[in-house]
């Protein structure tokens, strides 16, 4: 039985959390009921919200030993996607899978990436089917330009917060990415891709956020993205 683990950061998303939880849970349901590891957990990441996420997590137990809310100080989306990663490592989960916390992604796609498991070290979503706004289009675009001409290769999508990994693959090449990195998943794309390593892109729908307020800017992206053009020229020597 494949043990699985779903890892989902959230930060001040009060307003979607409980309808997140609530559907990603029942996939997991699902495939516990049809042969998954009943050890697989749903694992929710509190990055030091200033709502009542957290308490809001915290209510959403009753009835569901699989889910495991935990709360740390805030330190960014990329590390806490990596402090899921390593907690899912941890517990040696055969696969791991990440997504986000406000809403738009689809839970019913996931089964398609569910079947492509032992297939690949990484089945990711390419966001074919976009309703977030011609702003985030072009800073995916733009990522893809970037990615080629610092590290030489080709990502369909690079951050789709939307993927399926083979924990195996991801524990080998861990300690590669930079624990305060802000784009990890961007960097777990590009050195599965330098290493060589089997991913299959399948096409996802990326709704509008379902609720709340998003915390990152076009203001804040180009602050991390101009970070980010810094630390890839030090990071493809080291990949």
């Amino acid at each position: 039985m494949d043990k699985l683990y779903m890892v989902i950061p959230a930060y001040n998303e009060e307003a979607n959390i409980g309808t997140v939880v609530g559907e990603w849970y029942a996939v997991l349901e699902k495939l516990i009921a049809e042969g998954a590891d009943p050890e697989s957990r749903l694992v929710v990441i509190n990055d030091g919200s200033k709502d009542g996420t957290y308490e809001i997590m915290e209510g959403l137990k009753a009835g569901r030993p699989g889910y495991l809310p935990l709360t740390k100080a805030n330190s960014g989306h990329g590390a806490t996607v990596l402090f899921g990663y390593k907690y899912a490592i941890e517990a040696e989960a055969d696969y791991i899978f990440q997504t986000d916390s406000d809403g738009q992604t689809v839970p019913e796609e996931f089964y398609e990436f569910w079947k492509l498991r032992e297939a690949y070290d990484m089945v990711i979503g390419n966001r074919t089917q976009r309703q977030d706004g011609g702003s985030r289009i072009l800073v995916t675009k733009t990522l893809k330009t970037v990615i080629r001409m610092f590290f030489h290769v080709n990502t369909v999508d690079a951050n789709t917060p939307f993927r399926l990994i083979r924990r195996e693959t991801l524990q080998k090449y861990m300690h590669l990415i930079p624990e305060d990195f802000n784009l990890s998943n961007v960097l777990v794309a590009v050195i599965f891709e330098k290493k060589k390593a089997s991913v299959k892109y399948l096409p996802i729908t990326f709704r509008q956020r379902q609720g709340g307020k998003n915390s990152i800017n076009i203001k804040s992206i180009t602050k991390i993205g101009w970070k980010a053009i810094r630390d890839f020229v030090e990071l493809n020597r080291q990949l």
